[in-house]
């Protein structure tokens, strides 16, 4: 699913296409912003994490998971 991070003070948004659901993005949001965790952490599908401050983390949209479409079809 793609999950898009907006960093404070940062001028391009963070795009990664995370393995991880929906539920366990927003547990880690949840815990970053409450303030049990320093930072936010994110995995994608290649293994690579992505760590932003808490304290510098502005928004955190969570999209649908994408469903990959093979051949021709109408669009």
């Amino acid at each position: 699913m793609e999950v898009k991070i907006g960093v404070q003070n940062a001028p391009r948004e963070i795009v990664i296409e995370s393995s991880q659901t929906a539920e366990e993005v927003a547990d880690a949001v949840d815990k970053a912003l409450d303030g049990s965790s320093k930072v936010f952490t994110l995995a994608d599908e290649h293994g690579r994490r992505v760590i932003v401050p808490s304290e510098r983390l502005a928004y955190v949209e969570i999209g649908e998971t994408a469903s990959r479409k093979v051949g021709f079809g109408n669009l």
